[in-house]
C-alpha cells in the first residue's frame, strides 16, 4: 500500500508537471500569435512608408525635370536667376537622398526585425518541440508506471 501511494503520488506530480507543460505551450502560442501581429503591423507601416518614399521620390523626380527646365530659361534671362535656380536643385538632390537614405534604413529595418522574427520563432518552435517531446516521454514513463502497476498487482 504505501508503495502505490508513493506511485499515486508521482502520477499526480506528472499529471500536474504535464498540465503545467500544456499551460507554457498555449502561452507560447498565443506570444508567437502576438509576434506575428506585431511583425504584420510593422510590415504595413513600412509599406506605407515605403509608398510615401516612392511618391517623394517620383515628386522629387519631377520637380528635378522642373528645375531643370528652370535652370535653362533662367541662363537665358540672367546670371542671376541660374544661380538661384540651381539652389533650389541642390536642395531637391539632398531630399531626394535623405529620402533614398531613409528608404534604405527602413529596408535594413525590415530586414533585421524578419531575421529576429524568424529566429524567435524557430526558438519558440524548438521549445515547442521539445516540450511536446518531454510530454510524450512523460506520458511513456505514466503509461510505464500504470502497466508495471498493473503486472505487481
Amino acid at each position: 500500500q504505501e508503495e502505490k501511494k508513493q506511485l499515486t503520488l508521482k502520477v499526480e506530480e506528472l499529471e500536474r508537471k504535464l498540465d503545467s507543460t500544456s499551460a507554457q505551450n498555449i502561452e507560447f502560442l498565443q506570444v508567437i500569435a502576438k509576434r506575428e501581429e506585431s511583425i504584420h503591423q510593422c510590415q504595413l507601416r513600412l509599406e506605407e512608408k515605403s509608398r510615401e518614399c516612392s511618391s517623394l521620390a517620383r515628386q522629387l523626380e519631377v520637380a528635378i525635370e522642373d528645375a531643370k527646365r528652370q535652370v535653362e530659361q533662367a541662363r537665358e534671362r540672367a546670371v542671376s536667376r541660374e544661380r538661384a535656380a540651381q539652389s533650389k536643385m541642390l536642395d531637391l538632390e539632398t531630399q531626394l537622398s535623405r529620402n533614398k537614405t531613409e528608404l534604405n534604413q527602413l529596408h535594413r529595418n525590415k530586414e533585421d526585425a524578419e531575421r529576429r522574427y524568424e529566429s524567435r520563432l524557430q526558438d519558440l518552435r524548438d521549445r515547442l518541440e521539445q516540450s511536446e517531446s518531454t510530454n510524450r516521454s512523460m506520458q511513456n514513463y505514466v503509461q510505464f508506471l500504470k502497466s508495471s502497476y498493473d503486472n505487481v498487482f
